[in-house]
């Protein structure tokens, strides 16, 4: 199939799932059309495009030329006159943008619900939440609108959506992919994410992100005698019986390929991650677009609003006494994960409603960072992978490794990636790719569905020396 059809095929997939809330702007078919045999031709010219012909949807807060950025905010809109250099890379890689996506405004949230243009369902329990702030990108990729979409992530925004929606999350080290052109939420801790049906497609696509070869990024396999942290008992509370259970049969699949797992005190980690609603640095989400809120306060949701105003009266004392507490910190989760080369964790405690959202919005958006918010604090790259069913939803796992060890954490994420998932090289959308080459994959954008192609795991967490 050409290029060109399977734009076709993909914009008709977008009109038939009758999904309005997943988009914020969709460009012209026609335009798609264009680049497509636009890239079609560069690679019949012989020029080796990693990305050639795949599909990609782009969160609205990051800049795609020609298509205003909103971030959740129709009174914020602007449009950019060039892409952002992640958009313009995958471009430049042979990637089709589709168009922009929903998520929760300003990219304040892990829910998906705060958005003028309608809250993001669940993609195969519309009662649930579909997870934010990323919550177009990540629904657009498990419904298979497109290959590949851009989240962004401070909090958990590129891997809660992911674990909701049974697909990979992929959060790079700080730095390593450009934030510019990316309305920031918390500038100092801000990545720019990957949502894709497997591991090879998301590491694929932050390769070509992150510019070439950076010379700072660890080699590409996870070591021998690989050791891996995970939690305690005691820090599980929060899951079901059925979601502890799914996190101890990841915990055996690692074992049986050999790795050494061990729990290790989890106390520095949650108290970083509550750093950044419940400290100082929330101001930074003031500095960026609290002057606007003051301005359009009618006009911004109401949670949002309760959520960034609430710190335009934090003292820059309170600031730096955090970024002290935080140098500490992570002092003490860097010698909890001596010796380790990974940490694994459930990605999300539970997936709540709409309806349980709508009751305690801010509550429960907090509770759903437990696993999630420290990462950017305390410097660590990660994978949100998929890990089966449980409380009648998808169940994800995360696992995290030091910064600049992308590379080693997604080998050991293919580990843990279900066995289940339907796998179609990349290589098949555009013959003489360089991805294919290189044995990366991605899934058929319609006839992938990954949501009801994961395998229900069990296993116990007996494992752990607990129940």
């Amino acid at each position: 199939m050409s290029m060109e059809s399977r734009v076709a095929r993909a914009f008709a997939r977008i009109a038939a799932c009758d999904r309005a809330e997943v988009w914020i702007h969709l460009r012209d078919e026609g335009s798609v059309r264009t680049d497509a045999r636009r890239v079609e031709r560069r690679v019949q010219a012989g020029e080796a495009l990693p990305l050639a012909g795949l599909t990609v949807a782009v969160k609205d807060n990051i800049d795609v030329a020609g298509l205003p950025t909103t971030a959740g905010c129709p009174a914020f809109a602007y449009r950019p006159s060039a892409d952002a250099p992640v958009v313009a890379r995958l471009r430049a890689a042979g990637a089709l943008v589709l168009g922009k996506t929903n998520m929760d405004q300003f990219a304040t949230g892990l829910v998906g619900t705060r958005s003028p243009y309608g809250a993001v369902r669940d993609a195969r329990d519309p009662a649930r939440v579909a997870g934010g702030s990323s919550s177009g990108s990540a629904v657009a990729v498990a419904l298979g609108l497109c290959d590949l979409a851009l989240g962004t992530d401070t909090a958990g925004s590129g891997r809660v959506p992911a674990a909701f929606q049974g697909i990979v999350g992929a959060k790079p080290t700080r730095g390593l992919v450009p934030t510019v052109g990316v309305v920031p939420a918390c500038r100092s801790f801000d990545c720019v994410t990957v949502f894709a049906a497997t591991v090879q497609s998301a590491q694929a696509a932050l390769e070509v992100m992150a510019g070439g070869e950076p010379r700072e990024l660890a080699p590409g396999s996870a070591p021998r005698g690989t050791r891996v942290a995970i939690a305690a008992p005691s820090a599980l509370t929060a899951l079901s019986e059925a979601a502890r259970d799914a996190y101890g049969a990841v915990i055996a699949r690692l074992r049986a390929t050999a790795v050494e797992v061990a729990a290790i005190d989890l106390g520095p980690f949650f108290a970083a991650g509550a750093l950044l609603y419940e400290g100082a640095f929330v101001a930074e989400r003031y500095a960026a677009v609290g002057a606007f809120i003051a301005a359009h306060r009618d006009e911004v949701d109401p949670v949002v609003a309760e959520i960034i105003m609430a710190a335009a009266g934090i003292p820059a004392a309170a600031y730096v006494a955090d970024l002290e507490r935080l140098d500490g910190l992570r002092v003490q989760a860097a010698d909890a994960l001596a010796g380790f080369d990974a940490l694994l964790l459930p990605t999300a405690p539970f997936q709540p409603t709409l309806a349980e959202v709508a009751a305690e919005p801010i509550e429960v958006g907090r509770q759903l960072g437990t696993y999630s918010a420290f990462a950017n604090l305390l410097d660590l790259c990660a994978y949100a992978v998929p890990a089966g069913e449980a409380d009648g939803g998808c169940f994800g796992v995360t696992l995290f490794a030091p910064a600049y060890h992308d590379r080693p954490l997604a080998d050991l994420a293919r580990r843990v990636e279900s066995h289940q998932v339907r796998r179609v090289e990349i290589g098949e959308m555009a013959r003489g790719g360089g991805v294919e080459a290189a044995g990366s994959q991605a899934p058929d954008p319609v006839a992938f569905h990954p949501r009801h192609q994961v395998a229900h795991v069990g296993g116990g967490l007996r494992e752990l020396g607990g129940s």
